[in-house]
């Protein structure tokens, strides 16, 4: 995995090899003295689910916006299915689709007319908008409401016009900024299953942001994790989780602990990691699950602290982000950018 943060886990050619869609090579972002993303490389393969995961300020939303043509880049380079962003910037909007985390869509226009304007936008033939649209309504579940107001619909329902809208055009990158924050659990997951029965269907590269753990677990076939800027780790979902010390984790509140219960649980059989998170709760990282469970049991009633919980599970992307950050990723609010893009280039009737 450290290998493939100094490589950029790059690689295009030759011998059937897959290609990379996203190649991104020592980028760096300032605002006067401070520095947004540093030095970060990372590529994408075609056709993959690309992650950036990481908290409010991580430098996430930064990267896409360099990667999108929406901001210049300090230094280094970045090409988007081949074309590089600062010198061919035109030719790199008419290959990606940008969903901003905001919902951008106009209210006052139905759900077709929202999708029919935009593929004018991007210069999309009239005699295959038509189609286009019919496809896409019928692919995120909303040809019946076609005729809707966008005010009137759920929140759900308009990310997934967001998402048709993004597709309009035939783009072979998608790139989209925290596509679930806001929505029901339901939802989440609708969004989840269409994003990818689209991958699937129409061969996309997508690279998504995000601050849901299991929604990366879940969608992307690897995981950048983003911290001030830098990219401190970059594997599989699976390969993140097994290069995190301890197998099991034990989350165990117990009923007004000593102050120096967290050095106890730490001395015990196998454990790697202690994490007190207030109110007498603990998360415990364990090589032996069994093991460490039985001897918690039996030193909390050795010092007479009663067990108000207890469960155990295997190691999870919680368990990787305070690996290698040494904090946790808290369910925050994440600032929205529009990204509205300016498709390219006139209108057709």
């Amino acid at each position: 995995m450290i290998a493939d943060l100094k490589a950029g886990n790059g690689g295009s050619n030759g011998g059937g090899a897959v290609r990379n869609a996203i190649e991104v090579e020592h980028i760096v972002k300032k605002y006067g003295d401070f520095t947004a993303v540093d030095d970060v490389s990372f590529a994408v393969k075609e056709g993959e689910i690309f992650g950036l995961l990481g908290p409010n300020g991580a430098g996430k939303s930064t990267l896409i916006r360099m990667m999108t043509t929406l901001i210049p880049l300090t230094a280094g380079k970045a090409r988007i299915a081949g074309h590089d962003v600062e010198k061919d910037p035109d030719a790199v909007r008419r290959v990606i689709g940008v969903i901003p985390q905001a919902l951008t869509s106009d209210l006052d226009l139905t759900i077709e007319e929202n999708l029919n304007i935009y593929a004018k936008l991007y210069d999309v033939p009239a005699k295959t908008r038509k189609a286009a649209i019919e496809e896409l309504l019928e692919t995120v579940d909303l040809t019946k409401w076609r005729d809707a107001q966008t005010k009137t619909l759920s929140g759900g329902m308009r990310r997934r016009l967001e998402i048709a809208r993004g597709l309009v055009h035939s783009p072979q990158i998608f790139f989209l900024d925290e596509p679930t924050t806001g929505l029901d659990p339901v939802s989440r997951v609708a969004v989840w299953e269409m994003l990818t029965n689209i991958k699937a269907h129409r061969q996309l590269t997508i690279l998504i942001t995000t601050h849901y753990m299991d929604e990366a677990d879940r969608l992307c076939d690897r995981i950048a994790i983003v911290d001030h800027g830098k990219l401190v780790a970059l594997d599989n979902p699976t390969a993140l989780k097994a290069s995190v010390p301890g197998s099991n984790v034990i989350e165990v509140q117990f009923e007004n602990p000593p102050a120096d219960w967290e050095q106890r649980l730490h001395a015990l059989t196998a454990v790697t990691s202690v994490q007190h998170e207030g109110a007498g709760m603990f998360r415990v990282l364990t090589s032996n699950g069994s093991r460490t469970t039985t001897e918690l049991v039996e030193a909390a009633v050795q010092a007479g602290v009663p067990v108000r919980s207890l469960s155990v599970q295997n190691t999870t992307l919680d368990d990787v982000f305070v690996h290698y950050t040494g904090r946790q990723l808290r369910d925050e609010l994440v600032k929205a950018y529009a990204f509205v893009m300016p498709p390219r280039p006139g209108i057709r009737p």
